[in-house]
């Protein structure tokens, strides 16, 4: 197959899918496909609900079209697989979306087909996990009837400077042969280029600890925060005088959530406990960084309690739900362990976004967002994501009076407003 012959079928249409069908689709005959027959009629429509794409832009991707319908992909020869790779609630991958858009493919592949994975999985997945599915399925052999790669995603929602074409791209195939035709292929899209892995698991392994490393280099200084609240110090203040050092890495406390940090490690883990070897340093950041929604309601509660609150029925107020500030995203949002946390106290707790989706948080975390924050009024307000929308807030409309507690898990706002900041 010559790259010029590509006709691409892009299997998923979230953030990472949905821009890189736009820019294949600027070149080459490409398919968007999605189960969720919503999202391809507000495509069609020209409306994207991550934001990530821009109406003019999904008008440019000429050779582009949205479908929900398998034949749609079935002259296709180069399937891109972007589904989601969660984890279920005991921590382990669920490879569900994984191996159901596998078995999909694998009903309409023929010789000489490409199947390229991107969602983040453990290293091997590709090729233990997928390959014999589709080699099942469509009855075709591995590496000489059809082909694989891996290619790891590097989207970072809300990011409108690091995107898809700007950032350079791993890049791997089942044999050499494919390798290069994989190259080749995201080379006609990256600016950026395209970085060669020496294997399929290479390739794997990188997505997998890109996100660990900045997960245990974040639950280092939440760590740092949980002892530096015992000694009744500013964690920033230490880190600013820390990062006068050049060669400081300059890390901040806070909630790590996610389709990337809070969930990557995971399959990391899984895979090493399976070889056998038991992580430390990888399982103990997770613990830290998933305890920290549990440390913000707890010292909120205390600071209420200093302050003469009587906690039981005081109504609490959480500016944020997304998983990172001027972003849609909600995926494995932790704001939601201090909004459960808070309930266990007692507490009536409101939530505000203007970025999430009202019905999208509903449906996942059974949290009724508030419309506007018109005439309320709150003994507890914790800022837990830095949209700019809080920046002009008037605060002191929203508390009861000067004993209301602010918390501040971001320092984003004036630190003379705040009680008290993570």
């Amino acid at each position: 197959m010559n790259i010029s012959d590509s006709k691409i079928a892009i299997i998923g249409l979230g953030y990472v899918g949905l821009p890189l069908a736009v820019e294949f689709g600027k070149q080459y005959p490409t398919v968007g496909f999605d189960i969720n027959t919503e999202r391809i009629n507000e495509l069609n429509a020209g409306h994207d609900r991550t934001l990530e794409v821009e109406g003019a832009e999904l008008k440019e991707s000429k050779k582009l079209k949205f479908a929900s319908d398998l034949k749609e992909i079935a002259k296709c020869n180069f399937f891109i697989v972007t589904v989601p790779t969660p984890v279920d609630e005991f921590k382990n991958p669920d490879l569900r979306p994984l191996l159901k858009a596998t078995e999909m493919i694998g009903g309409v592949l023929k010789a000489g087909d490409i199947v390229v994975y991107e969602s983040t999985v453990y290293p091997g997945c590709t090729e233990e996990d997928c390959v014999p599915l589709l080699e099942k399925v469509s009855g075709l052999k591995f590496n000489t009837d059809f082909f694989a790669g891996y290619s790891p995603e590097r989207i970072n929602p809300g990011d409108k400077v690091n995107t898809l074409r700007t950032i350079k791209k791993v890049v791997s195939g089942s044999n050499p042969e494919v390798a290069q035709k994989v190259k080749t292929l995201y080379d006609s899209i990256i600016d950026a280029g395209t970085f060669l892995a020496a294997s399929i698991k290479v390739a794997e392994a990188s997505k997998a600890i890109e996100n660990a490393q900045r997960d245990v280099n974040i639950s280092f200084v939440n760590e740092l925060s949980l002892i530096f609240d015992k000694m009744g110090i500013d964690t920033h203040d230490v880190l600013e005088a820390a990062g006068t050092k050049w060669n400081f890495l300059k890390f901040k406390p806070g909630l790590v959530g996610g389709h990337c940090i809070g969930v990557d490690p995971y399959y990391l883990m899984h895979k090493a406990q399976s070889l056998g070897y038991y992580p430390q340093v990888i399982l103990s950041g997770r613990r830290i960084n998933d305890n920290m929604g549990m440390f913000v309601a707890n010292k909120v509660v205390k600071l209420m309690i200093k302050k003469g609150h009587k906690i039981d029925g005081s109504k609490a107020l959480i500016l944020g739900i997304t998983f990172k500030e001027n972003c849609p995203d909600i995926r494995n949002s932790r704001v939601v362990d201090i909004y459960r946390e808070l309930k266990q106290f007692g507490l009536s707790v409101d939530v505000y976004d203007p970025w999430a989706c009202k019905c999208e948080v509903l449906e996942e975390y059974g949290v009724r967002l508030l419309e506007d924050l018109d005439g309320k009024n709150y003994d507890v307000i914790i800022l837990s994501v830095a949209h700019e929308e809080f920046k002009c807030l008037e605060y002191n409309n929203l508390t009861h009076n000067k004993s209301s507690v602010i918390f501040d898990t971001k320092a984003f706002l004036d630190r003379e407003l705040v009680d008290a900041r993570l």
